[in-house]
């Protein structure tokens, strides 16, 4: 709201109005105004007649593994002797004082 002073010494209070929702709306009027022209015009066209699925011929037997001609490297998989270093865990008991809780009935 903004306040505004009469010459006679009145005042008045005049509230603003944002004008985003008319720029929106002429912006989207306007979108709508080219693509009608473009239609119009045969620019753009909707004619989806004719169109249609390639065709594909698939014949299968079952059980049989489709033909591939592959060239790729060979995978070769095995083992061998190495020396690697390993560390030796080992448990040893001891006595140590633990803290306890409890609780001791006043009686």
């Amino acid at each position: 709201m903004a306040e505004y002073r009469n010459p006679d010494g009145t005042t008045t209070y005049v509230e603003k109005r944002s004008n985003t929702g008319k720029v929106i709306g002429l912006i989207l009027l306007a979108i709508v105004i080219v693509v009608g022209i473009l239609f119009a015009t045969g620019f753009w066209s909707a004619d989806v007649k004719g169109g249609s699925l390639p065709k594909v011929n698939v014949s299968a037997k079952g059980g049989d593994m489709p033909d591939v001609d592959m060239h790729s490297k060979e995978v070769v998989v095995g083992t061998s002797k190495q020396t690697v270093t390993v560390p030796k865990v080992e448990t040893k008991k001891t006595t140590v004082d633990v803290p306890t809780v409890g609780v001791k009935d006043g009686n």
